[in-house]
């Protein structure tokens, strides 16, 4: 499996108990669409993806999975995978909307303003719970658009345009 095939579902984030079992923080907006995963990748050595088979696993809470993979049966074993990224295939993700994207796939979209025309290309998107925001790069500038309800006007995947429209008087911060 190749990572550029693949999407970033989260990291192995602490070992949970002394038998192997690891947590799995899911980085995604719903983690209880991948509790009952049966196998993930795992990415061992920069941009070398290896299968993990999933002996069980339970959803716990704040987005973390408590995870028991097959052959990983003491610390010592499961020591070795900490801070390990966690992918899946992108076949994975459902389709979206004309106005949904996932985060991984905009980057390096340019973004056009319905009301300022471009205003820059996305360099991530900064997921934060209470404020999520669209980080962009614009004449050497960083602007922040927060991502609110009704912004995203349409996702082009072809031509890589993200329409937005943004709150009267944001852009004018950044001019």
């Amino acid at each position: 499996m190749l990572i550029e095939d693949c999407f970033n579902l989260g990291y192995i984030a602490k070992l949970h108990g002394y038998k192997g079992e690891v947590s799995l923080f899911l980085d995604v907006t719903d983690p209880s669409k991948y509790q009952s995963l049966k196998l993930v990748y795992l990415e061992m050595n920069k941009g070398e993806l290896i299968p993990f088979s999933i002996r069980n696993s339970k959803l716990m809470n704040k987005g973390f999975v408590t995870i028991q993979f097959d052959n990983v049966d003491s610390e010592s074993q499961a020591k070795l995978l900490l801070k390990k990224n966690v992918f899946l295939p992108l076949t994975m993700l459902p389709p979206l909307g004309d106005t949904e994207f996932y985060d991984h796939e905009i980057i390096g979209f340019n973004v056009f303003d319905v009301n300022e025309g471009n205003v820059g290309i996305v360099i991530q998107v900064i997921d934060l719970p209470s404020n999520p925001l669209l980080q962009l790069e614009f004449e050497d500038k960083e602007v922040l658009i927060p991502l609110i309800p009704g912004l995203v006007k349409n996702v082009d995947r072809n031509s890589r345009i993200l329409t937005v429209q943004s709150p009267e008087g944001l852009m004018d911060l950044f001019k």
